[in-house]
């Protein structure tokens, strides 16, 4: 059979719906509607009869079910009955009189110019808290009138481009202008001795100081601490090598202490070492010099050195000794000189 050609008709659906069923399909979309929007329990006009129908008072109308009353609530004859009620209500209402309005009188004040100020800045040497000071005269204020500060955000002005780094101290009293102090974004500490006002109404001045809250903890010096009436030294610089403390230096040897003579020293000198040739005697070592090192010289090392810088010259070398002659045999080896 061909469908394609009738009204409405598709191939693979039903036919074209009569008018019951258009009805009975908008009077379905209603009720969904009101029930999303109405609380059937709390419309005055909906009452339910002694034969368990419903009936809509505003409208007088029957409803065999609470959908139909609802669809009814959504439809163009109880939405005009309503708004004629509610005219007629406001008609015989009686006239109420409007709340008055609370009317704030706006001071009228010519303004006089800026009031001067100083400023000082302080720190607290208990606790190394910063804080700022400030004074502000004002010879010419209006009587009954007390001077008023707030702080302001960078967000709230519009003078300077925000930025959150600074705040700003606003401080009024007429007639003088408004002033603002730009000081650093940082948290207020509100103590009970750190944030105060003082008028002075004698001396037209106002006061006011508040203190800063300390971001980090101050830490201790670290080392131990110097006695009392001693100065701290001065660091060293990086080139520099620090010096010892005089307690730690070597003790100085007696300047007349001759060295000893070295164990490893051969018992007695070839005989055919020329005359000319200097003494086997270390020679005699600064009085000076740490006892760490060693007191023989290595033979190739000059008999005078040139002095180190910060020590004193060597004493002179002894005199020359005779070399031992074949006849005198090994024990003609002078002995050292004694030690004292």
């Amino acid at each position: 059979m061909d469908f394609q050609h009738r009204p409405g008709g598709k191939t693979g659906s039903g036919g074209v719906a009569s008018s019951s069923e258009s009805n009975r399909d908008r009077r379905e979309r209603l009720r969904q509607l009101a029930l999303e929007t109405i609380d059937i329990n709390k419309d005055p006009y909906f009452m339910k009869n002694h034969l368990g129908s419903y009936e809509c008072k505003l409208c007088l109308t029957l409803h065999n079910n609470e959908g139909s009353y609802l669809a009814h609530t959504q439809g163009k004859k109880h939405q005009t009955n309503l708004a004629r009620r509610a005219a007629k209500e406001a008609k015989e209402a009686p006239q109420q009189p409007a709340p008055e309005k609370v009317k704030v009188e706006v001071k009228k004040f010519v303004k006089i110019g800026r009031p001067g100020y100083k400023v000082t800045k302080q720190r607290d040497p208990e606790t190394g808290q910063q804080s700022l000071l400030f004074q502000i005269d004002y010879p010419e204020i209006s009587e009954s009138i007390a001077p008023r500060h707030r702080f302001m955000s960078a967000y709230e002005q519009r003078i300077e481009p925000p930025d959150r780094r600074w705040q700003y101290l606003l401080l009024a009293a007429e007639p003088y202008e408004t002033i603002a102090f730009k000081v650093p974004s940082r948290e207020i500490d509100k103590g009970e001795s750190r944030f105060w006002t003082h008028w002075n109404r004698e001396t037209k001045q106002f006061f006011l100081q508040f203190h800063f809250k300390m971001e980090k903890a101050m830490q201790p010096p670290s080392g131990p601490m110097p006695p009392m009436g001693m100065k701290r030294p001065p660091p060293l610089m990086g080139s520099l090598t620090p010096r010892p403390p005089p307690e730690s230096r070597p003790p100085q040897m007696p300047p007349q202490m001759p060295p000893q003579m070295p164990p490893q020293m051969p018992p007695q000198m070839p005989p055919q070492m020329p005359p000319q040739m200097p003494p086997q005697m270390p020679p005699q070592m600064p009085p000076q010099m740490p006892p760490q090192m060693p007191p023989q010289m290595p033979p190739q090392m000059p008999p005078q050195m040139p002095p180190s810088p910060g020590m004193p010259p060597p004493a002179p070398l002894p005199p020359l000794m005779r070399p031992p002659l074949p006849s005198e045999g090994p024990g003609g080896v002078p002995p050292p000189p004694p030690s004292n």
